[in-house]
Parts: structure tokens; sequence; C-alpha cells
């Protein structure tokens, strides 16, 4: 039996039904009774058979049996008060009322190997589109379209990015964990009966994976479907093969860029322009077998927000396990992706890209002919929009009396998720993350830590400290 229901007594009350997971440690029970009292992990004393629950004890050799009654000591994190009288500076308040005060979320307790899951989470908490596509989920769900599952990962996400932004102590996840697991098993792998480290790329992209198929099928989300729009990159390609001459047109639709990391890669753009060719063998009908055809793409559709994932893993067969690749890569805090775009595309930019241009001309005082912008009206840009749209390069804002927003096609770096350690298997993820008000945040699992702009391109590898693994960059748009 892997699951045992208790009940807990704390002061005067008693939590009659709190659910132990005896395949997990004792210290995620502790996050969820800390979720229930407020009293922190640390401070929580359990009394059970033989004396004091340990974080790391053997739940069958502690001998807890169902509907037992356990006796819980302990003082919960005190609430922050106003102030009667007298203004208050930051550098007086309390600890919890400055991480409030400097608009960053929570922290997320790690339940045992999960910061590639809290990570995850914070990098896309910090997506203020997503977070209002999801609050406008309803309850019931988006209708007979999303199975359980999904439904259920999308109800945790929506309720664990509420509990990050109305608390200011640290989150235990446990829920959304749960039905993560659920959903995709390949998070819930053991070895001598402790989670795995998982792979954050992968759980980015199943998770974005659910939540496009539930949101999009939402009725009541203006966006019919968000994710496509906030994440989608559309590229088209040209498939040749240099022996017969055949040559076909492909399109298709991912979540984020490639980096390739090779000895010739210094930078980032250098490793995403080495990723839009590839060669793949394939069976020739004008030559009746298999031959080589090369692969040219070319971005067609750009999103609100552009990921980027470093390809720093990799299988090593003679060794047979999976190798990680430490050189460094540079990486910009303005990325421009024009390069990368088809001719079609190209043409869509040109007109905001000189907008743009025009207003930042302004900006610094220079005098703009109002004709290069290819509009006799007031041009402005935006950086706070709550739609997007893929198709063209436009979205529709209420807010922005009717004019359309376009993409320029030059974005701005707004989190990072990077790997600490030389395994691939273990290792340590971290979130860093630019809020609305545009400081840093490092979320190093439950301790956030305020940082300085120019120390986020540093996270660029080399060496043992933590190096980009996914970046992600919010779209520079402009309204006409």
């Amino acid at each position: 039996m892997s699951t045992l229901t208790v009940s807990v007594k704390w002061q005067k009350k008693v939590f009659p039904a709190v659910e132990i997971d005896t395949t997990q440690s004792p210290y995620v029970f502790k996050c969820q009774l800390y979720d229930l009292t407020g009293v922190p992990p640390e401070r929580q004393k359990i009394m059970v058979k033989g004396g004091l629950l340990k974080d790391d004890a053997d739940w069958p050799k502690v001998g807890v049996k169902e509907g037992q009654r356990l006796m819980m000591m302990g003082t919960a994190d005190e609430i922050i008060k106003a102030p009667e009288k007298g203004p208050l500076f930051a550098e007086d308040m309390p600890e919890e009322a400055q991480v409030v005060n400097m608009g960053h979320s929570a922290g997320l307790f790690n339940l045992g190997n999960t910061c590639y899951m809290n990570s995850t989470v914070q990098c896309l908490h910090s997506v203020p589109e997503l977070k209002s596509a999801l609050t406008n989920y309803p309850p019931s769900g988006a209708g007979n379209n999303v199975d359980q599952s999904s439904h259920q990962l999308t109800v945790a996400t929506r309720d664990l990015f509420i509990e990050l932004d109305k608390n200011a102590k640290p989150v235990a996840p446990m829920q959304f964990w749960m039905v993560l697991r659920k959903k995709y098993p390949q998070f819930g792998q053991l070895n001598n009966g402790a989670f795995m480290q998982q792979d954050a790329e992968e759980c980015w992209t199943q998770l974005l994976y659910t939540l496009s198929q539930s949101l999009k099928s939402s009725s009541s989300s203006e966006e019919p479907d968000t994710v496509k729009a906030l994440f989608g990159i559309e590229f088209v390609s040209r498939v040749h093969c240099t022996e017969s001459g055949e040559e076909s047109t492909e399109r298709e639709s991912v979540y984020s860029l490639k980096c390739h990391i090779s000895q010739e890669v210094n930078h980032l753009h250098e490793g995403l322009k080495r990723g839009l060719k590839s060669e793949l063998e394939k069976a020739s009908p004008a030559l009746g077998r298999s031959a080589i055809y090369v692969k040219d793409s070319r971005i067609n559709d750009l999103p609100r927000y552009l990921t980027v994932q470093f390809v720093r893993f990799f299988w090593k067969r003679e060794s047979n396990q999976k190798a990680k690749i430490l050189r460094k890569v540079d990486y910009p805090l303005e990325l421009d992706v024009l390069d990368l775009c088809s001719d079609d595309l190209r043409k869509r930019l040109e007109t905001p890209r000189q907008i743009l241009r025009d207003e930042e001309g302004r900006k610094l005082g220079l005098k703009v002919d109002q004709k290069s912008s290819g509009s006799d009206t007031d041009v402005k840009m935006t950086d706070n929009e709550e739609s997007a749209n893929g198709n063209g390069g436009t979205s529709k804002d209420s807010s922005l009396e009717g004019k359309e927003v376009h993409l320029t096609g030059i974005y701005d770096l707004v989190a990072v998720l990077t790997h600490k350690g030389r395994s691939a298997d273990s290792g340590h993820y971290v979130a860093w993350a630019k809020q609305e008000n545009g400081k840093w945040i490092q979320f190093d699992d439950d301790n956030p830590i305020p940082q300085r702009e120019e120390d986020i391109t540093r996270l660029s590898g080399g060496g043992d400290w933590h190096m980009a693994y996914i970046c992600m960059y919010k779209a520079r748009l402009v309204a006409m």
C-alpha cells in the first residue's frame, strides 16, 4: 500500500484526513503540513514511535498505520502587519514584506529532485498572458476534446500560479507534482526508492503541449490557440536531394528553436543558424532507394515569446549514457532573428521594424521623417499586450483603440533556465526570471534571490557554474 490516511493534531486544531505517500520522503509530508498549518518543515516536530519523524526516514520502519493520529509541534510563520503610524522604508521591512514589495513571487519547495519542475514553472509563471489564459480556464474543463489528465494538469498549473502570486513564503507544489506524474509517468521514476532527476526541457515541452490542448479547446478563451500564439514557431523548409534533383516544401510548428553546439559555435546566433540546416536519409521515389536529402529551414511565423534550447545533452554511445557539453556559448539580452526568417516573413516585418527604429530615434531626440514609418498616424511601441497572434505577426489589443500590434523580429531576454553540474542525469536546475517591474530574480527552489541584469548573460557555460539550458525572449512590438 503506497498511501496512508492519518489525522494530525497541531495546537488546538485537528486535520482529519492527511494523505501520506509512502513512496516519498517524510520531508514531502512535512511540506503538505506546511500548506495546512503555515509551520515551515524545519520547525516541525512530529511525534512517532521511537521519537521524532526525520526528513529522510523510511516510512515502513517508522511504522505509521492507517487512521493513526500524529501529534505535531511548531510555530507558524508570523503574519506581517501593516504599521499603524509613519512610513515604512523597504530596507526596514521584514524579509517577506521585502519580497512582496519587490514584486516577485514565492519560491517552490524541492520535493525530492524536483528542481527541473520548479525552474520550469517559475519561467512560465513569468508570462502574464499565460497566467491570464489560465485564469479564464473554466473549472469544469474545456469540453469533451480534452482528456481528464490534461484537464487536471491544467487546473493544477492554474492553481499553482495563483498560489505563487498571493504568497510571499515558499509554496509546496504537491498537487501539481502528483498530477504531472500521473499524466507523464516518466517524471515519477525511482532509483533506490528516491525520485530521479529529470530533464527540465522535457518537462517544459510536455507541460506546454498539455496546456495547448486544454486552452485551445476552451470556449471562454478569446484566443483560439493561446499557447501556439504565445510560443509557437512555424517553419517552412526546402527539402532537396542533390542526387535526383527532387525538391519539396515542408511546414511544421514547434515550441522552441535549437541552438546546436559544436567547436565552431561561440554565440547563440551561430548555433541557431546551424540548426536551420540538416541532412536526412529517406527513400527517393526517383532513385528507387534511400538517398541523402538536405533540409534548409526558415522561420515563417514568430510567437510572442521565443524559446531557445541549448542542445547541451547528447547520448554517448561508447559509454552508453547521457553526456553534457560544457562549452561556453554567449547569448544576448536583445535577440534579432531577421536573418533566420523566410523572405515572406521578412517583408511582413519591414514596416514594423522601421516604426521601431523611428520610435527609438524619437526617444533619443532625433528628427524622424513621418513618411519613413509608412503611416501618417501616431505610432506607439507596446510591451504589455495581453494577446498575441503568430499569423502575419499581428495581434489585437482592446487597450490600443483598434490598432494592430505587430511583431518586429526583435526580442528581449526575460527568463533563463540553467543547469549546474557536469552530469546530465544529476546536477541542479535554477530559473532566472525578469519581473514585470524590470527586476531579475534567481529562483533556486524555495530561495528567491535578486540579481543584476548584467550578471544574467554570464550564465553562458564553460565550467561548473550555472549554464543556460533554455532562454526565453519576449517580442518587442509596435502598434499602428
